[in-house]
């Protein structure tokens, strides 16, 4: 467990979820923190990660360098999904372990269960069934950093721990129209079709599928928390089945009615289409937390005032944006 005069590493702090975690450990007071660059610090690199864990040799690590996009990158780039996040990933995991490092965290997706889970999505239920084809490479990437967390646990010792979020949302997200998440993509479309004063946006899929949303700042809370907790009390509430947490607020929406909530929250007067010709994704993606809650975490960000927030946000960014739409890059 982390304690404030804890060496921390954080692996991808220029992303959404790593500025997250960034910003609740200065918040809690955590002082001794690790930031590399992109520039200072190549993860598709394996010499270069080992030499930076042996050199620094940090207390704790977080994971949160990954290659993210929403279904379309997913469809587009298979190939760069499934390499680069498992390189990524074993090379900060074994690398870490190199060093002496036998305390992190790693940040999956709750698209590592299969398409037809049963809802809500228990923990065990991973590898049951096959995947949802869009993202199943990017799924397939992030269960491999999973079970190698679960092997290095098994054979070495290590307090390696896994935390799986639902779909994100929040500052520093992806606005890309196309290649981001849907909240984001939703955002910046209805932004950009209220400023053309477009009559009609269209979106993927037929509306009917179901998410869950959770606010990237309840899932640092999350993080940072988990990491602060007692061995024993985190490996009781797992139990003997399961190796890694869910993590979102226990509800969800239809794709339907988050798109009207956000078509009112920016503005837009127009029509919603849906093009029921492009795929839905997995029907309903509902994650079971009670075993966190059972640790004492909850969520605390509503849907409406997180929507709120991240695009005040959003408008407030607008220039740097720009020169991020095409960015498929490493959170």
């Amino acid at each position: 467990m982390i304690s404030t005069d804890s060496k921390i590493y954080i692996a991808g702090h220029q992303g959404m979820v790593g500025a997250a975690i960034l910003r609740k450990l200065n918040a809690l007071g955590y002082k001794n923190i690790l930031l590399q660059e992109r520039s200072q610090l190549d993860l598709l690199r394996q010499t270069e990660v080992e030499s930076f864990f042996l050199e620094e040799k940090p207390d704790y690590t977080f994971i949160a360098a990954a290659k993210v996009g929403g279904i379309q990158a997913n469809q587009q780039y298979p190939a760069e999904f499934i390499y680069e996040n498992l390189v990524i990933e074993t090379n900060l995991i074994n690398g870490a372990y190199r060093a002496g490092c036998y305390q992190l965290m790693f940040l999956g997706s709750s698209c590592i269960y299969p398409k037809y889970a049963e809802q809500p999505i228990e923990e065990s239920t991973l590898l049951q069934s096959t995947l949802e084809p869009t993202n199943e490479f990017y799924a397939i990437a992030k269960i491999a950093g999973l079970k190698m967390c679960e092997a290095y646990n098994r054979q070495y010792g290590t307090d390696y721990r896994c935390l799986m979020p639902t779909n994100l949302y929040g500052p520093n997200d992806n606005f890309h129209p196309e290649n981001s998440h849907v909240i984001s993509a939703l955002i910046n479309r209805f932004h950009l079709a209220k400023k053309k004063n477009l009559e009609s946006v269209t979106i993927w899929g037929t509306g009917e599928a179901q998410r869950e949303f959770l606010h990237v700042d309840d899932l640092a809370d999350a993080c940072c928390y988990i990491a602060a907790t007692p061995e024993d009390e985190y490996r009781a509430e797992l139990g003997s089945r399961v190796d890694h947490l869910n993590v979102g607020t226990g509800t969800d929406i239809k794709i339907s009615a988050l798109s009207r909530i956000i078509a009112n929250l920016v503005g837009f007067q127009g029509s919603l289409e849906f093009d029921t010709q492009k795929p839905d994704g997995t029907p309903r993606k509902l994650l079971d937390v009670s075993k966190i809650n059972s640790l004492g975490w909850h969520a605390t960000t509503d849907l409406a005032s997180g929507l709120a927030s991240t695009y005040e946000w959003f408008l407030k960014n607008q220039s740097e944006l720009k020169n991020h739409h095409n960015n498929l890059t490493i959170d």
